[in-house]
């Protein structure tokens, strides 16, 4: 029976960019895949590059901006070795609030990383941008079309030489004495000399640990606007958030939702979202909606990842990122690789360890 260096198990984004990141360093690497790779979460995602969101739980700041920091040359590799455009936008992220921020945020301002918009700039910068008796703030942010960079992703793997098994969930991550040596399917086993738990939201359904990941449901949109160009910008305000696609569509999210594996969409949500939007952009209430969809973030208790060795030796876990899968997914395969191989991560990653739970 075939055997792979490092089987990994799950195919979105940080499945993909995990196992690229592997195979560079000379591993043999099999993707394992319930469905169609990349079509869960990293599916579902908006893009949105925020590392100086005020959400964002304070250990993940340094992997954030790290990972920030990647981005291009990331883009650029995958890109390279595709021949696919992954849309990776670098105009910033509009933020609006009806009063001054506080807390994380206000330290944002104050580190200069947030910088206030007068209503002439805002005028220049976003013309559609409907921001009186708001204050507004732009920040570096940029943002990246998901569905494009995961379908590129998987072309630069096997381009790379990495085999998938797609259309099988795993079921069973098999141990003999005290180490990981398999991944089993209900159809199949695929002999490992090591194996990374990559499945997101349902990491923590795999035999034999059962870390502490669920799924938090998001709810999102997308428009055609009337005009191209119409919306320049990410754009995000407490309640919700617009992000432009240079192809002239406009995403529109999203809900937190602590609803199972449940991915049905609520019509009268999606309104309540296009109508949010379009108080912040009134031609978007004039758009037409292309689009609805529910996507399932991989939730832990602190909101933060697990990263890094199990209990169980040559097992590994890449999962739980919740909000920021795609943000970090460069920062995670480069880590994880170093982790996976014996060698020392550039960042502690003992914040992340799935020993915490």
């Amino acid at each position: 029976m075939k055997s792979w260096d490092v089987v990994i198990a799950g195919g979105g984004i940080v499945g993909v960019s995990l196992a690229r990141e592997v195979h560079k360093h000379g591993a043999s690497v099999l993707i394992v895949e319930r469905g169609e790779p990349g079509r869960e979460a990293s599916h579902a995602a908006a893009g949105m590059l925020a590392y100086c969101d005020p959400v964002l739980p304070q250990p993940l700041e340094r992997l954030a901006r790290a990972s920030a920091g990647l981005y291009p040359e990331f883009v650029h590799e995958i890109e390279d070795e595709s021949g696919m455009h992954v849309d990776l936008r670098t105009e910033g992220t509009i933020a609006c609030f009806e009063q001054p921020p506080e807390g994380d945020a206000a330290r944002y301002i104050s580190a200069g990383e947030w910088r206030a918009l007068a209503a002439d700039e805002i005028a220049r910068l976003e013309p559609q941008l409907e921001c009186s008796g708001k204050t507004a703030y732009w920040t570096p942010e940029g943002s990246v079309d998901p569905r494009a960079l995961v379908a590129a992703s998987v072309k630069a793997a096997k381009h790379r030489g990495v085999d998938f098994a797609s259309g099988s969930a795993v079921t069973e991550v098999e141990v003999e004495g005290a180490s990981a040596v398999a991944v089993k399917t209900g159809k199949t086993r695929y002999a490992a000399g090591m194996v990374v738990n990559c499945c997101g939201a349902w990491a923590g359904q795999i035999p034999p640990l059962p870390f502490p990941t669920r799924p938090i449901k998001g709810q999102m949109l997308c428009v055609v606007t009337p005009q191209h160009g119409l919306v320049n910008h990410v754009v995000r305000a407490p309640e919700v958030y617009v992000v432009p696609r240079k192809d002239g569509r406009v995403l529109i999210g999203s809900t937190l939702e602590d609803a199972g594996f449940d991915k049905r969409v609520d019509p009268n949500t999606i309104q309540r979202l296009h109508q949010e939007a379009a108080q912040l952009i009134p031609e978007l209430g004039e758009a037409r909606m292309l689009e609805t969809w529910a996507g399932l973030r991989p939730g832990t208790p602190d909101a933060a990842p697990l990263l890094g060795a199990t209990a169980v030796a040559n097992y590994f876990v890449a999962a739980g990122h919740y909000r920021d899968g795609i943000l970090l997914a460069p920062v995670t395969a480069l880590l994880m690789a170093q982790v996976v191989r014996g060698a020392k991560p550039d960042f502690d990653l003992r914040a992340f360890s799935p020993s915490r739970f």
